[in-house]
């Protein structure tokens, strides 16, 4: 059996498999790739902040002034991600990635060994050859690493899973920045324990490694293309060919822009804005990392552990809410002497600052988390490690126009306060154009809202709705939004086949446009309406997709279920006349009779907004599929009448 068959259907990676996220951790599938690739962030980052500090502080260099080490030390680590990301996403499709794992580790101790020596002779040219391949070993390392996640863990362990890995990286990034600082600052003999803590966490990471299960080849008949330039451009059109994978990368190097501008601002920020030491620039850095990693473990609690893009455009808005809140809160701030940590913290006019850089970076991390699960579970498995690599070159474009941009607002008199809210601005235009180009992210987003705050919505049996392939979902129909329920309950999107008068009201029929719901009228008034939906509702099957439909035909008026109507049998005909043999998946909604959306006053909905109250508990039941050849709709009522009663 091979990995990732056991990891779609063992019992330890079942749906109930474990209670949350954290439980990943004691687990072989996924403990040692988490502690291997903490161990390297780390070390990426205790490298370069200690090798920028002795550069700025320890060393006179004529040729590498202090206000140029930053630069060049990032912008080494930066470009192998553009010169070698599309090889590295070649190798991870071809090659085991527990032997790519395995080789880059030691890959990273042969570095530090020589990096070592560079903090012993103080050889600053080594140690910038060893930061470029410092960058080379991420750079090899990121498409495995998100990857390997999708052939160990199942679509309901995605997002937790994808959350503990973001959450680490950003605890690792911190602690390996402090430590960086903390050791070099030792007088004598800093430099050369950064070297031997340097050696310590290479072999500490390889060490991990050996303990990584097999991830077998996804494509092992790929011929390598060793030309980066044309290899780079080859994986961009791949990763085009699907919209919303294209698209969902352009949004996660959206938020590297997004993130990249605070983080590289933090400094001058804390400096002349915030008027504190070099300890409030490090706060800074710590306040921001930590909303990070809340906000990815977050992600499995808000998204009832499927991968859950609902959350993009609500973590979308908090990002530009917080950062326009955080230019008003540091806008005229009195001056005043350098402020140790313990001064700042001690003014509550400060405060406001520091709860607008958590919430700004909570939301960055409901942002991210769900468009890589997304992109992890919609890509092509024989393309996904190339496709990743195409978005780590994204990412680096995206961090490079990010700081040539920010550069020149500060040269054309932009106070950093005036570059946040511009950011923040920015991201809402940009977030609402990808959120109209894929509408699917703002649909998920109405169906979370509904689902979590209009009701509190409780699904039994989700592990019967198919994660790949064709179906078929038949479910009773209740109220107006009984599609944007389903939505909510399905980590795929849902094809609906509607009565046409529901497209008539103004918002609501202007969601289920946007979601592509396929029309239908009787064959007597409109014939061509009628043809047409059959017609989408094949094509829908044909390609894959969940195909919904209401078999009562109308939405109930006294509360119980009408008998089914005879369309579902026309749309399994021409499924079977084209080879095709769909399970239908029959759903009872529950408990929402009554409320809002029913026709409870006299036949007509939405006309007492708090009959229910808020948060009215309503439910939906899923049974096991059902074989399309066995299929009658006298049967399928009576299955979905058994499901109300349960």
């Amino acid at each position: 059996m091979t990995t990732t068959a056991v990891a779609a259907g063992s019992p330890a990676a079942g749906p109930h498999g474990h209670p949350n996220q954290f439980a990943l951790l004691r687990q072989r599938r996924f403990a040692p790739f988490f502690w291997t690739q903490f161990s390297g962030a780390a070390n990426d980052n205790l490298f370069k902040f200690a090798f920028t500090v002795m550069v700025t502080y320890q060393l006179q260099l004529a040729w590498l002034p202090p206000a140029l080490a930053g630069l060049v030390i990032g912008a080494l680590f930066i470009l192998p991600f553009l010169l070698f990301s599309a090889t590295s996403g070649q190798l991870a499709d071809k090659y085991d990635k527990r032997v790519l794992i395995r080789f880059v580790k030691w890959l990273e101790v042969a570095i530090m060994g020589v990096a070592a020596w560079g903090f012993f002779a103080a050889h600053v040219p080594a140690l910038l050859a060893c930061t470029f391949l410092m960058g080379l070993h991420s750079t090899l390392f990121g498409p495995v690493k998100f990857a390997y996640l999708p052939q160990h863990l199942n679509e309901r362990e995605l997002t937790g899973g994808n959350g503990m890995v973001e959450m680490g990286t950003f605890v690792a990034i911190l602690l390996g920045n402090v430590a960086g600082g903390l050791i070099v600052a030792v007088p004598e003999v800093g430099p050369q324990w950064v070297g031997w803590s340097c050696i310590a966490l290479a072999l500490l990471g390889r060490a991990f490694a050996q303990f990584i299960p097999a991830s077998p080849a996804t494509d092992p008949g790929l011929a390598i293309n060793w030309n980066p330039f044309t290899e780079t451009w080859r994986n961009l059109k791949l990763a085009r060919r699907n919209v919303v994978v294209f698209r969902s990368l352009l949004g996660i190097s959206w938020m590297w822009f997004f993130g990249a501008v605070f983080l590289s601002q933090f400094p001058s920020f804390a400096k002349e804005v915030l008027h504190g030491n070099e300890q409030v620039a490090s706060l800074l850095l710590v306040v921001f990392s930590v909303g990070i990693g809340a906000g990815s473990l977050l992600c499995e609690v808000l998204s009832r552990r499927h991968v859950e893009i609902g959350l993009v455009p609500l973590g979308a808005i908090g990002m530009s809410v917080f950062a326009v809140d955080l230019y008003f809160a540091s806008r005229g701030l009195p001056p005043s002497p350098a402020l140790s940590l313990g001064a700042f913290l001690a003014q509550p006019e400060y405060w406001r600052v520091m709860a607008d850089l958590a919430l700004l970076s909570l939301f960055a991390g409901l942002y991210s988390v769900p468009m890589y699960a997304l992109i992890q579970l919609r890509a092509q498995p024989t393309h996904r490690a190339r496709i990743i690599a195409a978005n780590n070159i994204l990412n680096a474009l995206f961090m490079i126009a990010s700081a040539l941009i920010a550069g020149a607002l500060l040269k054309a008199g932009a106070s950093i306060p005036q570059i946040f809210l511009l950011v923040g601005l920015a991201n809402a235009v940009v977030a609402f154009y990808i959120f109209l180009l894929v509408p699917e992210y703002l649909l998920r987003f109405v169906a979370w809202f509904a689902s979590r705050v209009v009701y509190r919505f409780k699904v039994r049996g989700d592990e019967h709705i198919p994660v790949q392939g064709a179906a078929i979902l038949a479910c009773n129909h209740v109220s107006f939004i009984d599609a944007v329920l389903l939505m909510a309950a399905s980590p795929r999107p849902i094809y609906f086949v509607m009565d046409h008068r529901i497209f008539r009201f103004p918002v609501l029929g202007g969601l289920f446009r946007l979601a592509r719901a396929i029309p239908i009228a009787p064959q007597k008034d409109d014939p061509a309406v009628y043809a047409a939906a059959f017609e989408r509702a094949a094509q829908v099957l044909r390609e894959g997709d969940l195909l919904a439909i209401f078999p009562e035909g109308a939405i109930t008026s006294d509360g119980h279920l009408q008998p089914f109507k005879a369309g579902i049998m026309k749309v399994l005909e021409r499924a079977r006349a084209e080879g095709l043999e769909p399970p239908v998946v029959p759903m009872a909604l529950t408990h929402l009779w009554g409320s809002f959306f029913s026709r409870i006053e006299r036949g007509r909905a939405m006309v007492r907004p708090f009959r229910r109250g808020v948060f009215s508990r309503v439910g939906l039941n899923v049974g096991e599929p059902l074989p399309a050849a066995a299929m009658h709709p006298a049967a399928l009522q009576a299955r979905v009448a058994q499901l109300l009663a349960a």
